[in-house]
C-alpha cells in the first residue's frame, strides 16, 4: 500500500451499502438517540401538510360562509360547523409551541449526535496516526496530513445525522403534502407529483461533478495548511530571505483557486434552482388552468383548490430541500470514503506474527549484509556489515546523505531493511516487539523536538515512573541544575511549541536529560551537538559523556573531539562501510577516505582547539 496521500478520489466514495457499514461501529452506541432524533422528523415533516389541510375546511367554512359543507373521514361524514374560525386562532399558537419544541429538541440531538461520532472517528483516526511509521511523514505534506486527519471526519459525521434527519422530515413532508394534493383532488394530483418528479431529475446528474470538485477543494485545503505551517515553523527563514512576497503570493494563489472551485461548484449546482423554479410554475400554471374547470364544473370546491394550491406551493420547498440534502449526503460520503482509506492505510513496520519482548543486549549488535532503499531501484546502503559489541562506542563518520543516520535508524526499526538483517546478539530485531526493542534504545538528535508543556514533563518521557531523586539525578549530569535553579517555577516552567523558549544547548541537554531517566542500554546520538556553539557544545559534551557511560553508542558526528572519544570509527561513503578502526589505523591508510575527512575538516578544528 502506497503511504502518499496525494490521490484524493475515493474508489469507495459512491459504495453507500460500505461506507455505511463502516460507519456503523461509531453509530451504535448512540443508537437510541438517533432512533429518537430520526423520529422526531416524522411530525416535524408532516406538519406543512396539516396547515394545508386546514385551509379546506377554513376556506369552505368562514371564508365562504357555508356551514352545511360535510366531510367523509374514513367512512364517516361529519358536519362542521361555522365556529370553526374560533378554534383558528388557538390552533396556531399551539401548533407553533408543538414545532418549536420539537424543532428544538431535534437540532439538540442532531449537533449532540454529529459532535459526539466525529470526536470517535478522531480519537480513532489520531492513534492510526500514531501508529504509522516514519515514512508516511516523509511522503506527505503536514497541511495535507492535517486536512485528512481532521477536517475530513468533521465532514464525513458531524453532518450525517443532521443529513439524514432533514432527508427524513423531507419525505415524510412531501409524503404528508402529496397526501393532502390526493386528498384534495386525485386528477390535479397527478400533474402536480408529475411536473415535481421532474423538476427533482437534474439532481443526479451532477453526483460525479460535486465529487470532483470536492476532492479539488480538498487538495487546495491541504496546500493553504501547509503554507501555514511553513510560515510559522519558518518564519526566520522567511525573514531572513525576505520571502514574505513569496509567500503572500503563494497564498493568494490558493486564496484564488479555492475560489474558483467554489464558483464550479456553484456553476454546477446553482442551475438546479432555476430550472426546478421554472418546472414548478410550469405546473403550478397547469393545476390552475385545470383547477379552475374543475370548480367551474362544481367537481371541486374553492377550498379544495385553495388547499390543494398551497400544498403545492408547499412541496416545492421539500423538494428543492431534497435535492439539496442528496447533494450534501453525497458530500458527506465522499469524505467518509477518504476517511476510511485512512483506516485502510497498513504500517509496514508492525510487530510480526511471533514476536517476543527484547530483555536486553547482552554481547553484540550486528547489521548483516544490510541493503536498504525508500525507493525502489535507488539503495541509500549497500551491502553493510558491521558487527558493535556492548558497551562499545562506533562513530559514524562520512560524505553528507551518504547513509550514516540511515543506518542508525534501522536499529529502533523507524524502517525496516530491504535486505539482509539488523541482529541483537543473533537474533533478527524483527523477531522482537516494537516497544520492548524501542525501550532498549536512546536518541537524541541534532534538532531535539521538544513538546508544549514543562521541562519537567518532557524528561518525564523517558520514564513515567522516575522518582523526584532520579529527576534531580539527571538535571545534575546534564548540567541542566544550575539553568533551571535561575527559573522562577525552576523544573515546572512552561517551554513552550518545540521548546523555542529554551536555547539550542538548553533544549539538548533537556534532550540529554531525557535519553538519560530512560536509562537503556543502547544510545544513539545522531549529530548531537553540531548545531551549537562552542561553548554550548562543551557543556553538551559533558552531558552526553554522563550520558554514555557503560552504554552501546553510536555517534554520527563532525566534531574530531566526539570522534577521537570512540574505540572503533566507520566510514561510510554512498551508502557503503569503506573503512573501519581506530583513529590510529585510518590514518594509516594511504588516499583513505577517513585520512582526507581529517585533512579537509577534522585538523581544522583541532588546530583552533
Amino acid at each position: 500500500m502506497d503511504y502518499r496521500l496525494k490521490n484524493t478520489v475515493s474508489k469507495d466514495a459512491f459504495r453507500y451499502g460500505y461506507l455505511s457499514k463502516k460507519i456503523f461501529p461509531y453509530i451504535k452506541p448512540y443508537w437510541a438517540r438517533i432512533l429518537i432524533n430520526l423520529t422526531i422528523a416524522v411530525p416535524l415533516g408532516l406538519l406543512d401538510g396539516v396547515v394545508a389541510l386546514a385551509l379546506r375546511p377554513y376556506m369552505d367554512l368562514v371564508i365562504n360562509g357555508n356551514p352545511s359543507v360535510t366531510y367523509s373521514i374514513l367512512g364517516h361524514n361529519i358536519q362542521v360547523q361555522s365556529s370553526f374560525a374560533a378554534i383558528i386562532p388557538l390552533a396556531i399558537v399551539l401548533f407553533a409551541a408543538f414545532q418549536g419544541v420539537l424543532k428544538y429538541i431535534s437540532h439538540y440531538l442532531t449537533d449532540w449526535l454529529g459532535q459526539k461520532i466525529s470526536n470517535s472517528l478522531k480519537i480513532d483516526l489520531f492513534k492510526k496516526l500514531t501508529s504509522l511509521d516514519p515514512q508516511f511523514y516523509d511522503v506527505n505534506s503536514s497541511g495535507l496530513v492535517l486536512t485528512r486527519f481532521l477536517s475530513d471526519p468533521d465532514a464525513a459525521s458531524k453532518s450525517i445525522i443532521g443529513t439524514l434527519q432533514t432527508f427524513i422530515s423531507t419525505i415524510f413532508g412531501i409524503v404528508g403534502l402529496v397526501a393532502v394534493l390526493l386528498y384534495n383532488s386525485w386528477q390535479l394530483a397527478i400533474v402536480g407529483v408529475t411536473v415535481m418528479g421532474l423538476a427533482i431529475t437534474p439532481v443526479t446528474l451532477i453526483r460525479k461533478r460535486i465529487k470532483n470538485v470536492s476532492n479539488a477543494s480538498m487538495v487546495v485545503g491541504g496546500n493553504m495548511a501547509t503554507n501555514f505551517n511553513e510560515t510559522f515553523a519558518g518564519n526566520k527563514i522567511m525573514a531572513a530571505y525576505n520571502l514574505q512576497n513569496e509567500q503572500n503570493h503563494k497564498f493568494e494563489g490558493q486564496i484564488h483557486q479555492q475560489f474558483d472551485l467554489a464558483m464550479s461548484l456553484t456553476k454546477r449546482v446553482g442551475w438546479m434552482s432555476p430550472i426546478m423554479y421554472f418546472i414548478c410554475s410550469i405546473g403550478i400554471a397547469l393545476v390552475f388552468w385545470y383547477g379552475t374547470h374543475l370548480i367551474l364544473t362544481e367537481q371541486l370546491t374553492a377550498g379544495s383548490m385553495m388547499s390543494f394550491v398551497t400544498s403545492l406551493l408547499l412541496l416545492y420547498k421539500p423538494v428543492k430541500n431534497l435535492g439539496n440534502t442528496l447533494t450534501g449526503l453525497q458530500s458527506t460520503f465522499v469524505a467518509m470514503g477518504r476517511v476510511f482509506e485512512l483506516f485502510d492505510l497498513v504500517p509496514y513496520i508492525k510487530n510480526e506474527k511471533n514476536a517476543v519482548p527484547l530483555q536486553g543486549l547482552n554481547s553484540y549488535i550486528n547489521f548483516k549484509n544490510v541493503y536498504f532503499e525508500y525507493e525502489p531501484g535507488l539503495p541509500v546502503l549497500k551491502n553493510i556489515n558491521l558487527r558493535v559489541n556492548k558497551n562499545e562506542t562506533i562513530a559514524l563518520v562520512g560524505n553528507s546523505g551518504g547513509g550514516k543516520s540511515t543506518l542508525v535508524n534501522l536499529i529502533p526499526r523507524f524502517y525496516d531493511v530491504t535486505s539482509g538483517a539488523v541482529e541483537f546478539d543473533g537474533v533478527d530485531i524483527r523477531n522482537y516487539t516494537l516497544d520492548s526493542l524501542r525501550q532498549q534504545i536512546a536518541f537524541v538528535f541534532q534538532d531535539n523536538y521538544l513538546f508544549s508543556g514543562t521541562i519537567k514533563d518532557n524528561i518525564l518521557m523517558g520514564n513515567k515512573n522516575a522518582s523526584d531523586e532520579d529527576i534531580q539525578k539527571v538535571l545534575q549530569l546534564a548540567h541542566l541544575d544550575e539553568f533551571i535553579s535561575t527559573l522562577d517555577n525552576g523544573i515546572d516552567t512552561y517551554v513552550g511549541e518545540r521548546g523555542t523558549t529554551l536555547s539550542g544547548g538548553q533544549r539538548q541537554r533537556v534532550a540529554i536529560a531525557r535519553a538519560m531517566i530512560k536509562d537503556a542500554p543502547i544510545v544513539i546520538l545522531d549529530e548531537a551537538t553540531s548545531a551549537l556553539d562552542n561553548e554550548s557544545e562543551a557543556i553538551v559534551q559533558k552531558a552526553l559523556d554522563n550520558l554514555i557511560q557503560n552504554k552501546t553508542v553510536f555517534v554520527i558526528a563532525h566534531r574530531l573531539s566526539t570522534i577521537k572519544n570512540a574505540q572503533r570509527i566507520a566510514v561510510i561513503n554512498e551508502g557503503e562501510l569503506v573503512e573501519l578502526g581506530t583513529h590510529d589505523e585510518l590514518m594509516q591508510i594511504n588516499n583513505g577516505k577517513y585520512k582526507h575527512l581529517y585533512e579537509m575538516q577534522f585538523k581544522k578544528q583541532e588546530e583552533i582547539c
